[in-house]
């Protein structure tokens, strides 16, 4: 006796949804059925679970019927405001975005442990000292291992003993107890007082000091040695340039550095480097092969003079080749000796333009 195969007429929307399911993994894609809603992902799995036999026809009348619906759809959105603040990510500022993610988690439109798990480890661990320890517990249980290993770190041992042991009496937990749970720590992160801005000050003006040029950042900072000396003294700490490069870089560096930079940016920085900027070319080259490095002096000789503009701009984009190194773990910058600044660095011969730098 053969098998009967599942008439189209009978079958319903689940079905229809198994059977594409079904040829996707078959034909060996991915695909991902975590982003749908738990009650979906269990009515599927449970339909697939009880498909039997589908003829070529009945398969190819449902492909069919889901190509010419997903053809018949001009735009779709995401549905969800998660999702919906995924996709607007960066046109958004993020005041908004914050402001709409905890609207939506504390009107049941959205999961406030999603915004939990965003909030800063700072502002997460005094939660943890200024909650009950079991409600710690469960905000440790629901948040990813990474970010609770982190907050772990910035409380007393103690108390993260106690939330650690807890956290065992809590694992039965509801799921409306959870989302209550959750949308109190929100609306408690959201009582905490926050500095309308966040980061040292020194830090900040470090940072716009890093992108402008020589001049402005030299005329700042000797406005503020004599408005503010230990301010200054702050801000220089933050500080890198094209003249540092030789005091907080390791040599062992200098190689990977000069593969990433532009080989056209390198040598027109190195040749319109003068006064405070010239060591750094020495160290540089002095960090490469003989033969690399007798390579670049001849292009720098070929290249001729450069304009001190030009060879700021070519400075600055080797410092932020360096800088987005750092950001990324690909570099560790050397601590900066607190008597080392500008003053130091610089020198006797004017920060001027001159003829290529050739050893």
């Amino acid at each position: 006796m053969g098998v009967a195969a599942i008439e189209k007429p009978t079958l319903n929307a689940r079905q229809k949804a198994a059977i594409i399911v079904r040829l996707v993994l078959a034909e060996g894609e991915d695909i991902d059925l975590a982003r749908l809603p738990p009650g979906l992902q269990t009515d599927l799995a449970q339909e697939m679970a009880l498909m039997g036999f589908v003829d070529r026809k009945t398969r190819n009348a449902v492909v069919a019927e889901f190509c010419e619906i997903l053809e018949s759809v001009g735009l779709s959105f995401p549905g969800d405001i998660d999702s919906t603040l995924d996709l607007l990510d960066g046109h958004l500022s993020p005041d908004t975005t914050d402001r709409l993610r905890r609207m939506a988690a504390l009107n049941g439109a959205g999961d406030p442990w999603d915004r939990i798990a965003n909030i800063s480890p700072a502002l997460l661990a005094e939660l943890a000292r200024t909650e009950a320890v079991e409600i710690a517990a469960v905000m440790f249980s629901k948040l990813p291992v990474s970010r609770a290993a982190e907050v772990f770190g910035l409380l007393d041992t103690d108390l993260a003993r106690r939330i650690a042991h807890t956290m065992n009496l809590t694992r039965n937990i509801g799921a409306e107890a959870l989302l209550r749970i959750g949308k109190a720590l929100i609306q408690a992160a959201d009582a905490v007082p926050q500095p309308p801005i966040t980061g040292a000050p020194g830090e900040k003006v470090g940072a716009i000091l890093n992108s402008s040029s020589s001049s402005t950042r030299d005329s700042i900072l000797e406005g503020l040695d004599h408005d503010d000396a230990d301010f200054a003294e702050e801000v220089r700490k933050t500080i890198f340039t094209w003249a540092h490069i030789p005091t907080r870089i390791d040599p062992r560096d200098i190689a990977r550095i000069t593969r990433e930079v532009e080989n056209p940016v390198l040598i027109k920085a190195m040749a319109g480097a003068s006064g405070k900027n010239r060591p750094t070319v020495d160290f540089l080259l002095g960090g490469l092969s003989s033969r690399l490095a007798d390579s670049m002096r001849e292009e720098m000789e070929t290249l001729g003079k450069v304009s001190p503009k030009s060879a700021e701009e070519a400075m600055d984009q080797v410092v932020a080749v360096i800088r987005r190194m750092e950001a990324s773990g690909d570099l560790f910058l050397i601590a900066q000796d607190p008597g080392d600044d500008d003053t130091a660095i610089a020198e006797d011969e004017p920060d001027q333009a001159t003829e290529p730098a050739a050893s």
